[in-house]
């Protein structure tokens, strides 16, 4: 019997590729579950009440189809950021909205610039298009946005991104560095500004929103997944320009978003309390996790975000140390790329969960020393 033929070269030409295994895989690896789920830098303390209250009610129309222009969230979005609605993309998560903005730019071998071992489903998206990469690596943990630049106007690169503050390494730049890099690009090349872990930096790490707003080659990216704790849901936003932003109305899913997540986001923005309470626990919880990173002879580097990398030395005794927690029930994270690769990331989480790693920790240090 002959093999199916319809699939396209690009397609034939990947890999299988899973951007980031998730910790159900592997309780179903291991039979078992784990204790404390600390890997994908999700919100562990939740929605606010008001935001489930919200959903709960909307519950029993969930057979009706979401607003495809999502109208009431873009408006909510207009009076909390202060941009006209026309200026507000709303995706499936920020990973939906990277999807859409490599499909309006990258081709065939078109060149990416991205820094090496940066968030990498952007890199998923830019591969299934086919775009060509251009990486440059980290310096002093930080994406170097001086050699990004220089790659963007080596290659003639239509396309940049830069997340701010940063993920895998939690580090960040500051406003006035992150706008200098933006009006130093060509005019042809689009920066996705990626700043899902936002509400978590320091006010100087975000530049004001009027310093890039009428700039037509820069799109911010924001998420609902960390501060608000809708990870499940899959909802995020983006603005600019209306001109740019009205280019992802040629392409989006138009009833991709789903009814209860934009029920639920409308809700979020409008609980302060809830998100100034999740703030203050996750920054107890960042204390702790760095307290029991030191205790253990392991270095926690300063975070903008709601996880902690710690250097571990070298990228072997970090994947065993990822390896071992595992066996104890705690489920982590580490970059993939060296030299990030010599750290393990741990996400903020609940004082329980945070007890567990204190002492799963030293357990796994043991078996590997």
């Amino acid at each position: 019997m002959s093999s199916f033929r319809r699939f396209t070269d690009l397609a034939e030409s990947l890999p299988p590729t899973v951007p980031f295994v998730g910790p159900e895989t592997q309780e179903r690896t291991m039979g078992t579950t784990f204790r404390a789920r600390l890997g994908a830098n999700e919100n562990g303390f939740g929605p606010a009440p008001s935001v489930i209250e919200a959903m709960s009610r909307a519950a029993p129309l969930s057979w009706r189809y979401a607003d495809p222009e999502n109208y009431d969230l873009r408006q909510a979005l207009s009076g909390r950021i202060g941009l006209a609605p026309e200026r507000f993309v709303i995706g499936e998560g920020i990973d939906g909205l990277l999807g859409l903005v490599v499909r309006l730019i990258v081709g065939r071998d078109t060149p990416v610039v991205t820094s090496l071992g940066a968030y990498p489903t952007f890199n998923y998206h830019v591969a299934g298009f086919g775009g060509r990469f251009v990486t440059v690596p980290y310096r002093d943990d930080r994406e170097d946005m001086d050699a990004l630049l220089e790659a963007v106007r080596r290659e003639d690169a239509p396309l940049v991104y830069l997340a701010n503050p940063d993920n895998p390494m939690g580090s960040w730049h500051g406003a006035d560095a992150v706008v200098e890099f933006a009006t130093s690009l060509p005019e042809s090349t689009l920066l996705v500004l990626d700043e899902a872990y936002c509400e978590f930096a320091p006010e100087d790490a975000l530049p004001a929103i009027a310093a890039l707003a009428d700039m037509p080659n820069v799109i911010r990216f924001r998420t609902f997944s960390k501060a608000y704790g809708l990870a499940g849901q899959r909802i995020a936003y983006g603005f600019g320009t209306a001109g740019t932003i009205s280019r992802f109305d040629r392409v989006r899913n138009h009833f991709g978003v789903n009814r209860l997540a934009q029920i639920a986001a409308v809700a979020a923005l409008a609980d302060e309390e809830w998100l100034s309470h999740v703030k203050s626990e996750v920054r107890r919880s960042l204390q702790r996790i760095g307290e029991i990173g030191r205790d253990n002879g392991l270095e926690p580097l300063p975070t903008a975000t709601n996880f902690v990398a710690l250097d571990c030395g070298d990228a072997a005794r970090a994947r065993a140390i990822l390896e071992e927690l595992a066996k104890e029930g705690v489920f982590i994270r580490m970059p993939g790329a060296a030299p990030l690769n010599r750290c393990i990331r741990i996400s903020a989480g609940p004082a329980p969960e945070m007890d567990v790693l204190a002492e799963a920790l030293p357990k796994a240090l043991a078996r590997i020393a």
